[in-house]
């Protein structure tokens, strides 16, 4: 008996000794922490209350029952996260989805493909402070606006513009990062600001019950897509397989912030501070209708080589990009969810 109870106590210390394998580790592709695979995600532009989706995935288990250990970083817009991409820098980055056909049909980026469409709808707009005069896309003209460098906002103004009857040559551009948009309306310094329709709430809290103008650019460039996700098409060839089931997982997270925004919001506020709780919480309840269709019987994430056709077609109609492409050039419909 003696013998035996040294024997007992050492197997009783393996079990009870803090950091032994838990249920979740020893599932799935990633058997334990030390080999989950890890991967930098890049968000849309700062890292805001809309993208409490990635944070969401983590903290449900998503991504590491799919064998992934996830870094996020801060993005700056498509076209330097579309470089940031192509460079290696990261391996998964939010672009705006026209934006990135924008750059590809000016032969700027080529090497990226998109995986999922978090935004059904394209979410730019402007927005100003209802004081400043600016009620109609017409009363623009002669306004200091402000924009964010390698954004989609500022590159479809022109078709914008166009259609709404705006006389763009007398619009005064101010080269403004996007975290600083909501301060300097507030000051005054601009009129309005290039921005995320779902960004509202937090535009709100820094103009202190100032009544917001949105102008959103679906009322006049309808069909386009908002955010997906992109990677390099040599990430997409060489393991599919790895691809898709990231993207099973961030949709997952991406289908609970939309089904419970107020708890998208905790997640959120646990990871980041740029906006509080009840902000991130807003904007995730504004995000629903961005992300579920409007009819209904579209799956989160979806994207549809036909829509994306109609997409091209307008950016090319507008002279934004020379001539069409096929869908299947800038799409992978192939490494969503099964």
């Amino acid at each position: 008996m003696r013998r035996l109870l040294p024997a007992v106590i050492a197997a009783l210390a393996l079990v009870l000794t803090p950091g032994c394998t838990t249920a979740r580790e020893s599932d799935g592709p990633g058997d334990g922490a030390a080999n989950l695979d890890h991967v930098k995600f890049l968000t849309g532009a700062s890292i805001l209350g809309r993208e409490a989706y990635i944070y969401v995935a983590q903290e449900k288990g998503y991504f590491a029952d799919a064998g992934f250990e996830v870094e996020v970083q801060a993005g700056k817009g498509t076209s330097p996260n579309l470089q940031l991409l192509q460079s290696g820098q990261v391996d998964f980055a939010a672009v705006d989805i026209t934006a990135a056909m924008i750059e590809f049909g000016n032969n700027k980026f080529r090497d990226f493909t998109i995986i999922n469409a978090i935004q059904q709808r394209n979410l730019q707009c402007i927005m100003a402070h209802a004081g400043s005069g600016i009620n109609t896309p017409k009363d623009l003209a002669g306004k200091k606006i402000a924009y964010l460098p390698g954004g989609v906002a500022k590159a479809l103004f022109p078709t914008y513009a166009k259609l709404a009857g705006i006389d763009e040559s007398k619009i005064q551009w101010v080269n403004l990062p996007l975290e600083q948009h909501p301060q300097n309306l507030a000051a005054g310094t601009v009129d309005a600001a290039t921005q995320f329709a779902v960004g509202k709430p937090g535009i709100e809290r820094v103009a202190k019950g100032r009544v917001i103008t949105v102008l959103p650019y679906t009322d006049y460039l309808t069909d386009l897509y908002g955010v997906g996700i992109g990677v390099t098409r040599k990430a997409a060839d060489d393991d599919p397989d790895r691809v898709r089931r990231f993207n099973e997982a961030l949709l997952k997270g991406l289908s609970d912030a939309v089904a419970d925004p107020a708890e998208a919001g905790r997640i959120y506020a646990q990871h980041e501070k740029i906006q509080p709780e009840p902000v991130a919480a807003a904007e995730n309840t504004l995000m629903v209708p961005y992300v579920k269709s409007a009819a209904g019987g579209t799956a989160v994430g979806a994207l549809d080589p036909q829509r994306v056709a109609r997409n091209i077609a307008i950016l090319q109609g507008a002279g934004v990009i020379p001539e069409v492409f096929e869908p299947e050039e800038v799409i992978s419909v192939d490494l969503l969810p099964k």
